[in-house]
């Protein structure tokens, strides 16, 4: 009774947290990638949707609380594409990464891995990212399958690569004991995953700067495509992060980049000569900041179980702490890293093309980013 009171008033499209604020998305990313979601039956989500449309066309029963609506779009955003209003397959909704990921997360931190292994878990791991990057693309433009499979080799190829060839270095690390050759080797999964990320991403959403993404007025109208809000350079961040932005496509070193970081609340900020393709940028981001927390933390703290007693004498007890150590970091992280930006942006329409902006009286529009 208590929560129903607390409940905003319900807004059709809207999020029932404040979006503009970081604590307000991570509220609303934790229901969007609740696992409850995924047992939903067809019944609810036609009668979840339904109360929705009786919303949008003024006909809702008598008796139907905000907290009820809310629900129903909870259970509508986490099962449907926003853009293709198509149903998204069960393990590759953000409601289903964490479930459906984490046993190739156990997979890619399991210590002594060999060539062989190293390469199943890296292509295994990004199978799943791709198809979770092309089912929760920004979909207002057609994405041909070539461009998807392009990403999808891109990244595995990525992956593997970076992980078997560091894998080599530490085992010809002839200076490095065994043991912290076997230290070292734990952590190898998260350059390796989060290259991977950003070059999936890049190169399967690389087609927005040539072909634009849609923008909606308000009340969620496409008002035209547009390449600027593919690729334009927001004048501040909504709010100071505290984070440098490494954009996907710039191959300079960290070095030369951090002489050119966007600072929040600086009056002066350096950007990059290369137009940043923020969309992309964005969501590239949020793909490197996710595996940080998953493939560093597990590795030390299991390095530190390992040398208890208890376990030392309970071999078998090793894997059951080491996958849940990885189900928790994960389950913790997705929402603090797909929050860090909106997934649905704005900009203004002065900044757009000129037709964008004679077919609205809008100051501000708004586009779907993606995650």
């Amino acid at each position: 009774m208590a929560e129903a009171a607390a409940c905003p008033a319900f807004r059709l499209g809207g999020s029932r947290y404040d979006q503009g604020s970081f604590l307000g998305r991570l509220r609303h990313f934790v229901d969007v990638i609740d696992p409850s979601t995924l047992f939903v039956s067809e019944k609810q989500l036609k009668d979840s949707i339904k109360l929705l449309d009786d919303f949008k066309c003024g006909t809702l029963p008598p008796g139907i609380s905000n907290l009820q609506l809310w629900e129903a779009q909870k259970i509508k955003q986490a099962i449907i594409h926003p853009d293709t209003g198509d149903k998204i397959f069960m393990p590759f909704r953000m409601s289903g990464y964490v479930p459906f990921g984490t046993p190739i997360v156990i997979g890619l931190l399991l210590p002594n891995q060999t060539v062989v292994s190293t390469i199943i878990w890296q292509w295994l791991n990004q199978s799943h990212n791709a198809c979770v990057n092309y089912a929760n693309r920004n979909a207002t433009k057609p994405t041909p399958t070539s461009r998807f499979l392009q990403g999808y080799f891109g990244a595995v190829t990525s992956a593997v690569s970076i992980a078997v060839g560091l894998n080599v270095l530490i085992q010809k690390a002839n200076k490095l004991s065994p043991a912290t050759r076997m230290i070292i080797q734990r952590f190898v999964p998260f350059p390796a995953v989060a290259s991977a990320n950003i070059c999936n991403v890049a190169l399967m959403r690389h087609n927005e700067l040539s072909e634009g993404i849609d923008v909606l007025d308000p009340d969620g109208n496409v008002v035209g495509s547009s390449k600027i809000a593919a690729t334009h350079v927001s004048d501040s961040f909504k709010g100071c992060r505290g984070n440098e932005l490494f954009p996907a496509h710039v191959t300079r070193p960290p070095s030369a980049l951090l002489m050119e970081r966007i600072r929040c609340g600086s009056e002066t900020k350096r950007v990059h000569n290369a137009v940043i393709p923020q969309a992309i940028a964005e969501t590239a981001f949020t793909r490197v900041v996710l595996p940080m927390p998953i493939f560093v933390l597990p590795p030390i703290i299991m390095s530190y179980l390992e040398r208890l007693r208890f376990l030392q004498k309970n071999r078998k007890l090793m894997l059951p702490i080491h996958s849940a150590v990885c189900l928790l970091t994960f389950g913790l992280s997705l929402p603090v890293a797909i929050s860090l930006f909106p997934q649905m942006s704005e900009i203004e329409v002065s900044r757009l093309e000129p037709e964008i902006a004679m077919a609205t009286d809008c100051k501000v529009v708004t586009y779907n980013k993606g995650l």
